[in-house]
């Protein structure tokens, strides 16, 4: 009798800890919740929202990309199985029996055979004990519901990019979902007009014919901003028009479209989730920097593993190990690993350098931690010692992140770190004989130096400025492709430095800090032991 109890209880604490083992520090039911609630009290009355989960995306044949999420669903349901919608109303509705709701979240059903391939699925009961949703619903039956979308005076929704594939495996699938949205709410993607798009169409209707002539300088100029606007036919006819009863019947035609009416708008939900996501909860921000601190974790490890014979994939490969290490289930973005010329390339993805040699490599790489996404990018010498001319693009590189990140302060514009950073590099390549003078166009840095962070990379936000919680970037460079104009010995030198950055009402905070950004910093910390130093395969090649 003993040994059965010990027998039992072996087996209930192995469950437990075997089976069971998987990860508990997602954000909780209450923080998607919670925004859900903050949404909902930005919508009118008589409002409904509908988001739907990101689609699954074939690879080749049967094949299909991982799954990864919706940002903004994950946002608000914390769902991360595709084949989802959330539909969430401004006030309190009531089903058949009497009992008021005021949100439905339509989830893959339940299907041992499915199951059995691809994994398990919460399925309905699931999404009400985990999501804590209080009505949840199989997706195959939002097709059959009975929401009547046009009852309402408006109806959100985000612009949608029709890239679903119909499997017609079930009646489930977000192509499914979509179009029984569009069927249901009368949607016609003819009303929707862009802001610059609605400007100029506003513009042609008001302005008398014989003055069309500066309505189509203006529109060439629209196009040079925006090429869409090419692709409508009435907009391009009217530009190119010389005869006034041809531009008339245009006008008509295009004052039409305006007049055009519909309960659907595309742009409240992007705007509004922008304004909630750039403000980063407590719950957020501890997620948050712990994917941060595995990225610097990993560039520091890379340090000191580093080896001129190595590989640009050998050296993605020790970063993204470190990532699994610490349970980070994707990277954020393609990992860039770019040494000598090749770091010149901003979003330089095929990391396919056999040997680094003794180039500088550049780094740019951010762990994925339950939905939260970090960048970080050092730029370190293969060989463990920067040149003389590797060091002193270095470290005017160093000194404009400097300024760029002490600019990072609540109240100042988001370009502010821009102008800080661009004012030292333009200082320092003059210094150098780069530039010849500080107001000299250049394209040794031709991108701005941050942006937010968060669920995205390049995370939404309002770009306004700087508020307390938010997390941004800062990450000024300088990249010489061969054959630049300027002296040989800077050719192939590429630097980028990019920090992670709490902004706080008491300065910003470098969350990513442990991964060394001094040059002499760095040298110390690649002159370590590494603990792949021994690690050594068997040569395949013999």
């Amino acid at each position: 009798m003993k040994n059965f109890r010990f027998l039992v209880l072996f087996l209930i604490i192995f469950t437990f800890n075997g089976f069971s083992q998987t990860p508990t520090d997602y954000l909780s039911a209450e923080f998607h919740k919670s925004r859900r609630e903050a949404l909902r009290a930005k919508m009118p009355a008589n409002s409904v929202a509908v988001v739907f989960a990101n689609p699954t995306r074939n690879r080749a044949n049967d094949v299909d990309y991982v799954f990864h999420q919706d940002p903004n669903f994950y946002y608000l349901t914390g769902y991360r199985e595709p084949n989802g919608v959330l539909v969430l109303f401004s006030e309190n509705q009531t089903d058949k029996n009497g009992n008021a709701y005021n949100e439905i979240l339509y989830v893959q059903k339940k299907d041992k055979q499915t199951e059995q391939w691809n994994g398990k699925r919460l399925g309905v009961e699931g999404a009400k004990k985990e999501l804590g949703f209080s009505m949840a619903k199989n997706s195959e039956d939002f097709s059959e519901s009975a929401i009547n979308f046009k009852q309402f005076d408006r109806v959100f929704i985000e612009k949608f990019n029709d890239d679903y594939r119909n499997s017609e495996r079930n009646k489930g699938e977000i192509y499914d979902l979509v179009v029984a949205f569009k069927e249901k709410s009368g949607y016609n993607p003819k009303n929707f007009l862009s802001p610059i798009k609605k400007q100029i169409y506003e513009l042609i209707k008001s302005t008398p014919i014989e003055n069309s002539a500066n309505v189509a300088q203006i529109i060439g100029r629209a196009i040079a901003y925006d090429s869409s606007l090419k692709n409508d036919d009435d907009l391009m006819k009217y530009k190119n028009a010389t005869d006034d009863i041809l531009k008339k019947d245009l006008q008509k035609k295009i004052s039409l479209k305006l007049e055009a009416k519909t309960n659907i708008d595309i742009h409240f939900l992007s705007k509004n989730l922008a304004t909630l996501r750039e403000i980063k909860t407590p719950e957020e921000l501890k997620l948050l920097t712990k994917a941060v601190r595995i990225s610097a974790i990993g560039q520091i490890e890379v340090m000191k593993a580093m080896k001129p014979h190595m590989s640009e994939t050998e050296l993605q490969g020790i970063h993204e190990f470190v990532y699994k290490k610490y349970g980070a289930e994707y990277e954020g973005y393609p990992s860039i690993v770019g040494a000598g010329n090749n770091g010149c390339i901003l979003h330089y993805i095929e990391n396919n350098k056999t040997k680094v040699g003794n180039d500088l490599v550049l780094m740019d790489l951010g762990a994925e931690y339950r939905g939260y996404t970090a960048d970080v990018t050092r730029t370190i010498p293969a060989s463990g010692k920067f040149t003389k001319e590797q060091k002193e693009i270095y470290d005017i590189v160093y000194k404009a992140q400097e300024a760029g990140i002490a600019e990072s302060k609540v109240g100042n514009s988001f370009g502010a770190p821009n102008v800080a950073c661009r004012k030292v590099i333009n200082e320092g390549l003059v210094k150098l004989g780069i530039l010849k003078s500080v107001d000299e166009n250049h394209n040794y840095l031709p991108h701005g130096v941050s942006h937010y962070l968060g669920l995205d990379v390049h995370d939404a936000g309002t770009y306004g400025n700087f508020k307390e919680n938010s997390v941004i970037t800062v990450e000024p460079g300088i990249y010489i492709p061969e054959g630049s104009n300027c002296d040989k010995k800077y050719w192939g030198i590429a630097v980028r430095i990019e920090d992670d950055i709490l902004i706080t009402k008491n300065g910003p905070v470098n969350l990513s800090a442990e991964a060394p950004r001094k040059a002499e910093e760095i040298e110390k910390m690649m002159a370590k032991k590494s603990v792949l130093d021994n690690f050594i395969l068997p040569n395949l090649d013999k």
